[in-house]
This record gives C-alpha cells, structure tokens and sequence, in this order.
C-alpha cells in the first residue's frame, strides 16, 4: 500500500505542474511585488523629540499609545498632529516654538485615510460622518432648540454668552459632532472641540475616528464590543445598548464576552472568536462572505430615525441590497426559518409605527388648516409636544426595540406607550375640532413619555 502511494504522488504532482505551466503559459502572471522592499525601524528625531516631551507632560497619553498598535508600527505623534503650515489648523506647542514644525491637536479622518484609505472613504459615505453632524451644524429647528430653548435665550441668557451653548457642547456635538470654529492662534473657540464621529474641521474635512477607536491606543478590540456604541446609542430616544444587552445576542455577551478572542485581525474575526454577535458584528465586521465596512449603512433596510419608516435610500444606504447584507450576517448563525420570522416581525412593526404616525399626520394637517396650532411656540403646544414624543421617543424605541430583539423596549417603552400618547393626541385634537380653539391648560407632562 505504501509503495502505491509513492509511485501515485508523484504522478499527482506532474499532472498539477504540467497543469499549472499551461496555465502560466496562457495566463502570466506578472510579478507585482516592488524590486526592492526597504523596511525602516525607529523613529526620526524630530518625532523622538515628541515623545520624549510627551512623556514627561502627558505620559498617560505616551503610555496608552506605546501598548497599541500605531508604536508597534513606528506611526508616532509627529505623523499624526504635524501639519503643514499654511493649514488653517496649524499651530505650535512648546516644545516646536520658533522651529518650521506645525501642529495640531485635531486630527480628522483625512489624517487617517494616509494610511487607511477604504476605510475612511466608507466611512464618509456612512450616516457617521456628513448626515451625523448635520443635526447640530445645519438643521435650523434643532439650531433653536439647543440655543434659545436648552440654552435659556427664552429667559433672558444672551445669545453672546456661552452659556447658552452648554447643553450643545456638553450633550449634542459630544455624539453628533460639531462645526469647529478658530480663534486668532489657530485653537478651538466656543467650545466647539473636541466633539462626536461628525465633527466638520476648518480644513473642510470631516470625521473623528477615535470616537470609536480611541485614542492613543487604538484597539480593534475596544471598537469590536458593545460599549465602543454605548456611549452614543443610548438613552429614551434611541436606547441600541440597552436593548442590545436586553436581547439574547447580549446576554450571552455579557455572560461569556469575557472568553472571546477580540483581536483577530480584520478580516478573520468570525463565529468562533465569539459565540454571538455585538454591534460590530452585524453592522460592520467581516463575516462569512461578507467583508469588513466602515459604512454602517449598508447592512439597514429601514430607516428608524426618522419621523416616518422609509426603506433606506440615496445618501441613507440602499435598502433592499441593505437587507440581503444583513441576512447574510444571520446566515452565519441561524436558519431560514428563524430569520424570516425575525425580519417579517420588523417590517410589521415599521408598519404599526407608521399607521400611527399616519394618523397623526392627518389631525395635525386638519388642525392646521382650521388655524388650531401654535405656530410661534410648539414647545407650548401639547399636541406637537406629543407628537415629537410619538416618534423620536417611543415610536423609536418600538422599531430599534422590534430591530435587535429587545422585548421591553419594543412593548413597554416602545408601542405601549405610543398608543398612550397617541389617543392624547386624539383628545386634543377632538377638542379643539369640536370648540373651535387650543385650550387653555394643557394636561401634557413638560418632559414626555420617558
């Protein structure tokens, strides 16, 4: 037996040379590889001169980034905050006074894309980047809520006074990010950095990649758990960790995440390394055939932000492909059968939210024409009071809640009380149809479902 096995081999391997040579011979392969590959160690003087610096004044920074993978890499403060002179940005600290070295301490996602080109230009092209500052940077009614109503202008704070910019720069452009404005030296004024994943920068560029992979260290395994999201997607507006760790995915996260291997290189991290999927899993990681994204947008049919449920489209994602993206997620874990029941569960309960809003559309069209609103002051209004609940409170939590499998968030934060504030509307709006008038008190709680 051993003997044909000798004289078979050998056989074998001059059918897959001769093969092979035919092939080459029709098919050549060119040989791409550089003539000559020069890897360089250490680090130039003027970045030696960084660190050594930064050592003695900030050596909680040196010390995080000397156990991550930019200083296994030789990537040093100097190739990341150094900037050319004439950048709007530019800057000098202490140690580079009166020298032609420029620097700066925002670093946006242009920075990054020297090195990780895909990945930033699928992340600009994801609801994190333009479409997550647009709130705080562009959006006139949300302008007025965060100055004049949360900043206090309506009871007398100046509008010149930073004061009424601190629920913005303490809450808002914490996540969503900001336009961030100069001063004479080329530092950030008013507040306005550091901020969140949209933050726009003087340069014209867009987008903090350390929101998620923070800095110094930059851990792939920090951006691969659940709490790289939690500190945005939190909260009765849009509560994603709470129903995540609610859901069967994060029970078995938060009773065996312990023993899952986090740092498998992109690409490679797969059922396997854990036992059921986080955030980055379903959103944006390598799985099956799938391959690692940075746009969060590409596996989501349904958008759930927004005031009505639409199938994702234009700079939101495409939909219908978002949706055979996401199955495939589930296919690595689950059968047909339980992920038809799960996707048809969140299209039905799109479609009981939208009924809803429907209807709410349709008494606030009537009670505008008849002249029944507040036009000057919604926040006065119960009906618009309610109404904005009814969506970007309850009627979220229903639809993320029926989305990730989150029971309590779907019933009793979400559609319970959307039927709740639903037949409030209903009241008010019978009330002034049939007298003719607003009321005089409304019976609405001043801080809404929560």
């Amino acid at each position: 037996m051993l003997k044909q096995m000798v004289k078979v081999v050998p056989i074998a391997m001059a059918i897959v040379l001769s093969a092979a040579m035919c092939f080459a011979a029709a098919e050549p392969f060119p040989n791409l590889a550089p003539k000559e590959l020069v890897v360089k160690r250490g680090f130039s003087k003027e970045a030696t001169q960084c660190i050594e610096c930064h050592a003695k004044k900030t050596p909680g920074i040196v010390e995080n980034w000397k156990s991550g993978k930019m200083a296994h890499a030789t990537v040093s403060c100097y190739d990341c905050h150094v900037v050319d002179k004439s950048s709007p940005m530019a800057s000098q600290c202490e140690g580079i006074k009166g020298t032609n070295t420029y620097i700066s301490p925002m670093v946006s996602s242009k920075t990054c894309s020297r090195c990780h080109p895909q990945e930033v230009d699928q992340f600009l092209k994801s609801g994190h980047a333009k479409l997550a500052g647009a709130p705080v940077v562009e959006n006139k009614k949300m302008l007025k809520l965060m100055y004049y109503y949360e900043g206090a202008q309506f009871i007398g704070v100046s509008a010149d006074s930073s004061t009424s910019t601190a629920s913005r720069a303490s809450g808002c452009q914490m996540c969503h990010g900001t336009q961030v404005e100069l001063g004479p030296d080329n530092k950030p004024i008013k507040n306005t950095w550091p901020g969140g994943v949209g933050t726009r920068y003087p340069d014209g560029t867009i987008g903090t990649c350390t929101v998620c992979h923070t800095r110094h260290k930059f851990s792939i395994a920090e951006a691969r758990k659940p709490e790289a999201c939690a500190s945005c997607h939190l909260g009765p507006d849009h509560p994603q960790i709470e129903i995540y760790l609610e859901s069967k995915h994060g029970q078995m996260f938060l009773t065996q995440g312990d023993e899952w291997r986090w740092d498998s290189a992109p690409d490679t991290w797969q059922p396997g390394d854990y036992d059921a999927p986080t955030c980055a899993v379903c959103h944006m990681s390598g799985i099956g055939e799938l391959s690692t994204t940075h746009n969060v947008n590409e596996r989501l049919k349904w958008d759930l932000v927004h005031a009505r449920s639409e199938i994702r489209s234009g700079e939101r994602g495409n939909g219908e492909q978002g949706e055979k993206l996401m199955r495939k997620v589930c296919e690595n874990c689950h059968g047909d059968t339980h992920i038809n029941v799960q996707r048809k569960v969140l299209d039905d309960a799109v479609a009981l939210y939208n009924t809803y809003w429907d209807g709410a559309v349709k008494m606030k069209k009537e009670l505008t024409d008849k002249g029944l609103l507040l036009k000057d002051d919604p926040w006065n209004d119960g009906f618009q009071e309610l109404e904005y609940y009814l969506w970007h409170h309850t009627g979220r939590r229903a639809r993320h809640g029926a989305a990730m499998n989150g029971p309590d968030y779907a019933h009793w934060h979400g559609f319970f009380q959307v039927f709740q504030v639903y037949k409030d509307m209903q009241k008010l709006y019978e009330y002034r149809i049939k007298n003719g008038k607003i009321e005089e008190l409304s019976h609405v709680m001043s801080t809404g479902p929560i």
